[in-house]
């Protein structure tokens, strides 16, 4: 059985320039970022190489449409290496850009082997993604109805770059659902039945610093996370490491059926089913990993030094209570749901997620995944 894989050469610098000068960016090259990500730290650097930014596209995460234009774009310039310096939206498209023959989504998903024929390398601005260490992009295939991964190994980056500068920037609403994505990569890779002790290893390690740093906001306040971002930034590479290898699972699996119909932000859309899906895994087989992941939350926030009004009355109990500091979970009918959609949700859940569900701590019928729905729908 295979243990561990990373595929990527991890890298860090403290700036932008620094990575720049390191890597001799120049007009060979296309980067490939948001324009609000380019003025306040890339734009002083006057580089001599492409830039398309993912906005004049559309909004929001990338769908089939919005990744066919900018291949378009792409095709008519020309470049040898793609640098995605973005959050989970950036770095899914950029992932796509390098693949031999790309020139619209339908044709690479309908394809039995995908090849590279560009360089890519990854620089996450949010702590939540961890995709820079992963083959896995998630598409809105909006002429199906749903999202779904595209996987192959010739879509790892050549080079995950970490710099903790672009988290400086980052509002606390992107943060806070970024970092809370990585909590949930590190928690279901923990479940998996795929993890491995090297896994695990990395799942933990992830789970440590965000809680602990969780622990400081809830002490000091939101701006705390500044003192903290190069842990935040590690943890969401520790994570991705962790998933990557292992894989996520219902959490997950349910989210991308809200997050495609009503446009919710990834790490938002996972929220919603987090601790809910861990009270149902509880539930039906508490007997065993969840047991072990219930007291190592609880010694992990314990030693975080949690605020004494955070604490349950178990491990999940305070994680959720935690959450909660952090960022406000919301029903499902906050972003627009109605009880129609709940047995929908549940049909595309089983239907077009099976490569999550099969991770799951424990499997769960169509009809859990629908309770699961209808309890999150008024919350």
């Amino acid at each position: 059985m295979r243990e561990l894989l990373i595929a990527p050469q991890i890298d860090s610098f403290e700036t932008f320039a620094e990575f720049a000068a390191g890597f001799s960016v120049g007009a060979e090259d296309l980067i490939l970022t948001n324009e609000y990500i380019y003025d306040p730290i890339m734009k002083k650097e006057n580089l001599d190489c492409h830039y398309i930014f993912q906005e004049k596209y559309g909004a929001g995460e990338p769908t089939d449409v919005m990744v066919d234009a900018i291949l378009e774009e792409m095709n008519s310039i020309g470049c040898t290496r793609v640098i995605a310096i973005g959050g989970g939206t950036i770095i899914d498209i950029a992932k796509i850009l390098v693949l031999e023959g790309a020139q619209n989504v339908d044709v690479l998903y309908d394809q039995a082997e995908l090849k590279k024929e560009k360089k890519l390398m990854i620089i996450p601005t949010t702590c939540g993604t961890g995709s820079e260490v992963t083959n896995i992009s998630i598409i809105n295939r909006t002429r199906k109805g749903t999202k779904m991964g595209l996987t192959s190994s010739s879509m790892y980056a050549d080079h995950a770059v970490l710099i903790p500068e672009f988290l400086q920037t980052l509002p606390y609403y992107v943060f806070a659902t970024s970092s809370i994505d990585a909590l949930i990569h590190a928690v279901e890779s923990y479940l998996s039945p795929g993890c491995t002790a090297y896994t695990e290893m990395y799942s933990t390690a992830a789970m440590e610093a965000i809680l602990k740093g969780y622990c400081r906001i809830a002490r000091e306040g939101q701006d705390a996370r500044f003192e903290d971002s190069r842990s935040y930034l590690a943890a969401s590479n520790y994570a991705g490491i962790a998933f990557g290898n292992a894989g996520c699972a219902v959490v997950h699996a349910m989210s991308y059926a809200l997050g495609a119909k009503y446009h919710v932000p990834h790490g938002e859309s996972n929220y919603q089913f987090f601790t809910s899906v861990l009270r149902k895994y509880q539930k039906k087989k508490p007997q065993g990993k969840i047991q072990a992941l219930d007291v190592l939350l609880g010694q992990i926030i314990e030693e975080g030094g949690c605020p004494d009004g955070v604490r349950g009355s178990d491990g999940i109990g305070t994680l959720e209570n935690l959450l909660g500091v952090i960022l406000e979970r919301k029903p499902m009918s906050a972003y627009g749901a109605v009880p129609e959609d709940v047995p929908a949700f549940a049909e595309s859940t089983v239907m077009n997620q099976q490569r999550l569900l099969k991770n799951s701590y424990v499997e769960l019928s169509r009809e859990d995944i629908q309770s699961l729905y209808q309890d999150s729908l008024e919350g």
